[in-house]
Parts: structure tokens; C-alpha cells; sequence
């Protein structure tokens, strides 16, 4: 049988039909994100339809359909209870959605989904534990142990991004002061890699970017870095210490056989992967000794969202 899996953000929404791990088919249309949650449902439904028409397909060879959503979701009732990146305020998501298509509809935040396409299709398919870590506007994670995910009592489980690592530290987007995603995803990357431009003008930072402090990115601290450039090395340690003592919290809490990280900073691969590993030996419970977690970069991108969605059927049922 086949399965449909959405991942819906703020920006794009991702619709893929899938049959055992391989997507036939997959479309991306805009959210246009401040619409109400009818419309945006609507676009899912029409684009579903017309996709399944595309690959010849009938709606009864359709088994389920998974959503993996920005914000916080309740999968037991299907809503979206709430999101910033979104109009929605307790949206019953799998009751509209089934209007267009009447399959059991599964939902859950998209980070838990991503991280569950990971494990099974990605860099975790050798694990039984795994934690996922996404480094990109904010720091999203999916936690699975045992095979299960952990969401929580209340399914708001898993927001490691919001561990204070730092009492009254930089601002978050959360309202708390000092939380990890204010000092490791790739917005605080970019804040601090232009803080130090600002403070060392004659630095190769502002030569990248031809003094325009608006084109820095992620990867320009560690383009400079590579260079030889004293500030974007520096820039560099800076963040990999925020972010190894966020890991080595994780580590010391569930001991997972694996971490995978993701977004675009994990493009940096090795000169991200290896120093991280080094400082978060310096870090664990036990030390190096007894540092046995592998650490590695995701491989499926941007199609974790919609492979993780279409499968949301086997976590529910399992």
C-alpha cells in the first residue's frame, strides 16, 4: 500500500507519496502561513488529490497519511494545538484533512517526525536509541528510545532546544533567558559571526561578505575559519563549546547509541563533527572512557520530514 506524507512549515509545505521508504512523488507549495488552518488544509487536500491522480494512483490504494507540523501538536486527537509559525490555535487538523481524503490521518511536530524518518531510513537505521538534533532557525529535536518516540505525557515532550545552559543568558524566542537554542542553532551563529565582524572590521569575515553584514551566513565563520582568519576560528570554538555542553547534557540524561544532527550547518561535516566530539568527551558523566555515543550527520535532508510523516501509521500502531 501506499502512504502520503506532509511536512508542514511555516514557509513550505512538503507532500510526498511514498510506498516502503522510497517517494514516487513529492510537490512543495508555499504555506502563506498567516491563512487559517481550512485554507492551508485545503492546499494539502487539493495537491494530495491531484498527486495521486499524477502517479495513477486511486484513492483507496492510500492507507494513511502522516503530518509532521511545526509547534505543538496532539496526535491522539489529530489537533495542532498551537503554533508560532502558524494561525493555529487548537486546529483540527486530522477532521479537515479527512474531508479530502478519508484515511486515518496521523500527526505529530515535525522535528519528532524527521527524527523518526532518521531512524528508520537515515543515519540511525543501525540504532535502536537515537536523539535528532536540527540546527537551523531555532535547535529542534526528536528523541526515540527503543524504537518509541518520546513525546511526553502531554506531547510536548522533547523541546531540548529550550534547556537553559547559560541562567540569565541571551534572550529566546521561547520568552526564557539562556537557552540552548539561543546559543547553537544557526540564527545565534549568524548574530555572533556579525557581533565579531562589527568588532574586527579589518577581519576575513567582511571580506566574504564584502563588508555587507546582511549575506552572512552559517558557513561564513567557518569559511574564514578555514582561511586562516583568527576571528572566525574563534567564532567557531565559541559556538561548538555552546553546543557540546547542550549534547552532553543529552548524553548524560538518555545515553543514546546516536545523535544526528541536521540543518545546514551540519553540511560542515567533519570540521563540525570532529572538534564537537572532542569537547563533549571533556563533558560526559564518566569522561572519555565512557564516551560511546556515535555522532554523525543526517543523510536524508530535506526528505526526512515527508519519509518520517509517511510512517507516522507504524508508530501509532506498534
Amino acid at each position: 500500500m501506499y502512504t502520503i506524507g506532509i511536512d508542514l512549515g511555516g514557509t513550505n509545505i512538503a507532500i510526498a507519496i511514498t510506498k516502503e521508504g522510497k517517494i514516487l512523488i513529492k510537490k512543495s507549495i508555499p504555506t502563506f502561513n498567516k491563512r487559517d488552518y481550512k485554507d492551508i488544509v485545503k492546499d494539502m487536500g487539493d495537491t494530495s488529490l491531484a498527486l495521486i491522480n499524477e502517479v495513477g494512483l486511486s484513492k483507496d490504494e492510500i492507507q494513511s497519511v502522516g503530518i509532521g507540523s511545526t509547534g505543538l501538536c496532539d496526535s491522539n486527537s489529530g489537533t495542532i494545538i498551537y503554533s508560532s509559525n502558524l494561525n493555529f490555535n487548537n486546529a483540527p487538523i486530522r477532521e479537515a484533512f479527512q474531508k479530502y481524503l478519508n484515511v486515518p490521518v496521523y500527526i505529530e511536530n515535525d522535528a519528532n517526525v524527521a527524527a523518526f524518518g532518521e531512524y528508520h531510513y537515515g543515519a540511525g537505521k543501525k540504532y535502536k536509541d537515537l536523539v535528532a538534533i536540527t540546527l537551523g532557525t531555532g535547535v529542534g529535536g526528536g528523541i526515540i528510545l527503543d524504537g518509541r518516540l518520546i513525546t511526553g505525557s502531554f506531547n510536548g515532550g522533547g523541546e531540548i532546544g529550550h534547556m537553559v545552559i547559560e541562567a540569565k543568558g541571551e534572550q529566546c524566542s521561547c520568552g526564557r533567558k539562556g537557552c540552548w537554542e539561543a546559543y547553537s542553532s544557526a540564527t545565534a551563529l549568524i548574530r555572533d559571526t556579525k557581533k565579531a565582524a562589527l568588532q574586527f572590521p579589518h577581519s576575513m569575515i567582511n571580506k566574504l561578505v564584502e563588508n555587507d553584514l546582511n549575506k552572512i551566513n552559517g558557513k561564513t565563520p567557518f569559511d574564514a575559519a578555514e582561511l586562516g582568519d583568527e576571528i572566525g576560528k574563534k567564532v567557531i570554538k565559541q559556538y561548538i563549546e555552546y553546543l557540546s555542553i547542550g549534547m552532553a547534557n543529552i548524553i548524560n540524561i538518555f545515553q543514546p547509541e546516536v545523535i544526528v544532527i541536521s540543518g545546514g550547518i551540519s553540511n560542515q561535516r567533519d570540521k563540525l563533527i570532529e572538534p564537537l566530539k572532542e569537547r563533549i568527551s571533556k563533558k560526559i558523566y564518566g569522561g572519555i572512557k565512557y564516551f560511546k555515543t556515535d555522532i554523525r550527520v543526517a543523510e536524508l535532508g530535506d526528505e526526512a520530514g515527508v519519509l518520517g510523516a509517511s510512517i507516522l501509521n507504524i508508530m501509532h500502531n506498534s
